[in-house]
């Protein structure tokens, strides 16, 4: 019977539910108090205030002794050389193949140049390798292409293809017209006018054996006249 005076109903099934309902909810609410007083039984006694300053004054105490004894450099050097032990051969491994193929790029482009050059065959009197000694130097790889430098350290450009680099032949044309003893090694009177990069005809004449003769000839002249066969 409420208040007013108005009569309701018992429902004792649903009376039993709710009473079931908070006496298992007052159950939990008290089994995690419990395990919560259990954790903190370790910290009792403690000041949360003073353990947290310890701990931070332990922590700095033990990076000074780091710092001070020198372990923090020596730790870097350890893994420092850990790394390069690792990685060191691999990277010499790499090293060698980048120079292998280097090597090998560099022999086939302008060696090979040099061996297939039909500015040597018609117009030089002396062996492709000797001129590759001479001028080799001047031939570069830059981007898997060759490109020739003249003595002034500057690209040397086509004269027919304006903008471009000068190809292989015409490269060494032009070289070998710059060539003071260019002379002695240009078949017969190659060198007269100023086919040869503007500058034929100013060579040395102070030729030595017979540069006029036969291939074999003018090969012995020239190595008579830079003592090729000392």
């Amino acid at each position: 019977m409420h208040d007013d005076g108005k009569e309701v109903g018992f429902d004792a099934a649903q009376a039993v539910g709710k009473i079931s309902s908070l006496n298992a909810e007052a159950k939990t609410h008290r089994e995690a108090k419990e395990a919560a007083e259990k954790s903190l039984k370790v910290f009792e006694g403690l000041d949360p205030e003073k353990a947290k300053t310890a701990l931070q004054t332990v922590a700095n105490l033990d990076a000074k002794k780091l710092v001070d004894a020198g372990d923090i450099e020596k730790v870097k050097a350890e893994l420092t050389d850990a790394l390069k032990k690792s990685y060191e051969p691999q990277i010499q491994q790499l090293t060698q193949e980048r120079d292998s193929v280097q090597a090998q790029l560099h022999k086939e482009l302008i060696g090979g140049g040099f061996a297939r050059s039909k500015f040597i065959q018609e117009k030089i009197a002396v062996p492709a390798d000797m001129i590759q000694a001479t001028f080799g130097n001047n031939f570069k790889i830059e981007e898997g292409k060759v490109v020739a430098y003249g003595i002034d350290g500057q690209k040397i450009y086509s004269r027919t293809k304006h903008g471009e680099v000068a190809d292989f032949d015409e490269a060494l044309e032009t070289l070998v017209g710059g060539y003071q003893h260019k002379d002695s090694i240009l078949k017969g009177n190659q060198s007269s006018g100023g086919g040869y990069g503007g500058q034929g005809g100013g060579g040395n004449n102070n030729n030595v054996g017979n540069m006029g003769g036969t291939i074999q000839e003018r090969q012995a002249a020239i190595a008579a006249k830079f003592n090729l066969d000392k």
